[in-house]
């Protein structure tokens, strides 16, 4: 979505006869498709569709292509899924999805072919009893962090599914999100949104009516008219129309901290159609970025991530073509590469007024642990739980939006950086430039330092619902080898314990392995069973 050469903001008072949220009445109009778009609007239709008084329009243009990436998701999906009451057979059949259990880091920590570490999405074992880092620091010369405290990655490393085929829908042995089709996840949720009540329009947007008090009032459209509401969602994409091209909210670029700016995306078929489908995203290093791999049923899709300040768009196919074991005259004949420039960052503010921005319209960083969808999903849930009936309800849940979702936006910006800055790489001058100290968040820096001692905890976490929980960051460290300095004091009688739970991960891995199908075999006896509930 986004404006046409004949877009204007109008600041002049709309004339519209009736006051915002009537007598409790709330219109929503969700700018832009998309995946952004879509959701947002299937998930306040699923929340309210017992409601008569919420109304929801989206819009969008018929001229203007969604960029079609964003193609892996967190476990938040599952219950997003749910939530909105798409079962996960016709998710998975709908959008040629495969099961993701998190992502597999290759040549990260160093360019040796060797090189590979794991963030699962299942938590370290016994979380909730005792921090089992501390009583693997002493193990770490044997077994990898990952592979001592969860079965997950060596289920990755065969290939094999989270479930069976009898486990219910969106249940789970270890846990997952997936990878998908990002086209027919947007197809499948208009669909889903048309019969949950959303009123669907496929039109421009040529200018905006405004309130006297700056609030949007409507829409003007190229073919029908005036398109009047309460609460505007901005998820018209990179474009940002009402967000930043009405509002003209200021941008916060990232690039002092993560330099990635460009991505060469391509999408590739499987040589045979039987061909093991990746239980995780692969996420290689290279030597000026990385390289994203995920697996679908009938195809990868593949992109190279880099600064193009580093590398010209000759290397980044060079780079591309040399993983796929293609000459650069083939990748381009054959799969037509799209080179995706981008601007890492996020707004100053997400909500203005009765505007609220989701998706692209509100930020993008980079690829890296995909976590552009769940911040729709984050936002939609803010949104419909915290839907405003009146105008001074209005202030108050922008004003709480957007401290959450800059706190957001920051985590978002210290976890990926974090992968960086670990690293000992010194093959070019782009891994130099991404841990340059004064490239590293002041916060991020704080927490380093504590780790030199102390183990990612809660501590280092305020918010009650945080994005990357403790085990995230604990992944990452000690998959990177960044182990402390010293060792603080652990109880004795917590030493029993842990041993246990070690020993609980390697039996639990051997059940798993006994007892789990490959992830393809799993999608084939899905794709067999049609509607049957896995």
């Amino acid at each position: 979505m986004q404006a046409t050469e004949s877009f204007v903001t109008d600041n002049q008072a709309a004339t519209a006869n009736e006051p915002s949220f009537a007598n409790g009445r709330v219109n929503i109009v969700v700018v832009g498709g998309g995946s952004a778009g879509w959701l947002t609007a299937a998930l306040l239709a699923a929340d309210h569709q017992a409601d008569p008084l919420v109304n929801i329009t989206l819009i969008e243009s018929s001229t203007v292509p969604t960029i079609g990436v964003g193609e892996g998701t967190w476990p938040s999906m599952r219950a997003t899924l749910a939530r909105i009451g798409i079962s996960e057979t016709e998710f998975i059949l709908s959008c040629d999805a495969s099961f993701k259990q998190g992502s597999v880091f290759r040549q990260w920590r160093n360019s040796s072919p060797q090189d590979c570490y794991y963030h699962p999405f299942t938590p370290p074992v016994a979380a909730n009893e005792l921090d089992i880092a501390d009583f693997w620091f002493s193990h770490h010369q044997q077994v990898e962090f990952a592979a001592a405290v969860s079965s997950q990655p060596a289920v990755i490393a065969a290939g094999l599914a989270p479930k069976r085929i009898a486990t219910p829908e969106y249940a789970f042995l270890q846990n997952y999100g997936y990878h998908l089709n990002a086209g027919k996840f947007v197809a499948l949720l208009s669909s889903h949104a048309k019969r949950l009540g959303v009123t669907h329009i496929v039109d421009d947007v040529v200018a905006v009516q405004s309130h006297s008090d700056g609030r949007v009032a409507a829409l003007q459209t190229a073919a029908h008219g005036a398109l009047t509401g309460d609460l505007f969602v901005d998820c018209s994409g990179l474009p940002s129309l009402l967000i930043g091209q009405h509002y003209q909210t200021p941008f916060n670029s990232v690039q002092q901290y993560l330099l990635n700016d460009s991505a060469l995306a391509v999408q590739v078929p499987y040589d045979d159609e039987r061909a093991p489908i990746a239980s995780a995203t692969l996420a290689t290093a290279q030597a000026q970025g990385w390289i994203w791999d995920i697996g679908l049923p009938t195809r990868r899709g593949v992109g190279f991530v880099h600064h193009s300040g580093h590398a010209n768009e000759d290397q980044a196919f060079n780079t591309l073509a040399q993983y796929l074991n293609l000459s650069v005259q083939d990748l381009s004949a054959r799969y037509q590469p799209r080179l995706i420039r981008f601007n890492p960052g996020y707004r100053q503010q997400f909500w203005r007024h009765n505007c609220v921005a989701v998706g692209m319209a509100a930020g993008f960083i980079e690829p890296l642990e995909a976590s552009a969808l769940v911040m729709v999903e984050l936002s939609a849930r803010f949104i419909s739980e915290q839907l405003p009936r009146n105008l001074a309800q209005l202030a108050v849940v922008g004003e709480r939006f957007n401290h959450t979702f800059s706190y957001r936006w920051q985590q978002i910006v210290e976890f990926l950086k974090l992968h960086y800055v670990l690293s000992t790489r010194d093959d070019n001058e782009y891994w130099l430039a991404q841990r340059a100290e004064s490239s590293i968040p002041a916060a991020l820096q704080e927490k380093l330092l504590m780790w030199q001692q102390f183990v990612p905890s809660r501590y280092d976490l305020p918010m009650a619902e945080e994005l990357f929980p403790a085990a995230s960051y604990q992944y990452i460290l000690y998959g990177m080898r960044h182990l402390p300095t010293s060792k603080r004091p652990i109880k004795a009688n917590l030493g029993l314990r842990a041993n246990q739970a070690f020993a609980e991960v390697q039996q639990k891995t051997q059940q798993l392995r006994a007892g789990l199908v490959s992830n393809r075999e799993l999608l084939n006896q899905i794709k067999a069973h049609g509607l049957q509930k896995i």
